[in-house]
């Protein structure tokens, strides 16, 4: 091993530290939208599953940290707004601030989507009329798209940003 090569072994540790952080990170978040989703069945979406596709939580949190990386905190200077795109309505499911100790500088809302192709089950139409009070769903099926709004909150020239995936 020579000089030049332990220089060029050190150079390339902190992208893999990088990559590992990131990879967390995503994790976290992940799991931060799927306890959202836990949260919210019986109390906002009157239902008793949320199917979620696959990767759907991890793909969004991917967004997430890449329009975090260009703001002067990243993700810890976010509040993070949850909804679910419902018939064309939006519901309020949560609000995260993703490091209370720090002044937010950027919001983001995350727009969750219905599947409106999913037909309900035939054990659906039994189980809303045998076990389930007017209004509740067994289960809600979401969307492989979803929507994510950004908004800059340090500068009054910045526009919004609409990403729709």
């Amino acid at each position: 091993l020579t000089e030049l090569d332990y220089w060029d072994h050190c150079l390339v540790e902190p992208n893999l530290n990088g990559e590992v952080y990131e990879d967390r990170t995503c994790q976290h978040l992940a799991k931060m939208f799927e306890s959202c989703l836990s949260r919210a069945k019986k109390t906002k979406l009157h239902c008793s599953e949320v199917l979620v596709p696959e990767k759907l939580t991890r793909r969004i949190a991917r967004d997430v940290l890449r329009l975090s990386s260009g703001e002067p905190c990243g993700l810890r200077g976010c509040i993070l707004y949850i909804h679910l795109e419902v018939e064309n309505m939006c519901k309020k499911l949560d609000r995260i601030i993703y490091d209370a100790s720090v002044v937010p500088t950027f919001e983001l809302t995350l727009v969750f989507k219905q599947d409106g192709s999913a037909w309900p089950s035939l054990r659906d139409f039994f189980l809303i009329g045998a076990c389930f009070t007017p209004g509740f769903r067994h289960a809600l099926k979401l969307s492989p798209g979803f929507r994510l709004i950004k908004k800059k909150l340090y500068s009054s020239s910045a526009g919004t940003v609409v990403e729709e995936y």
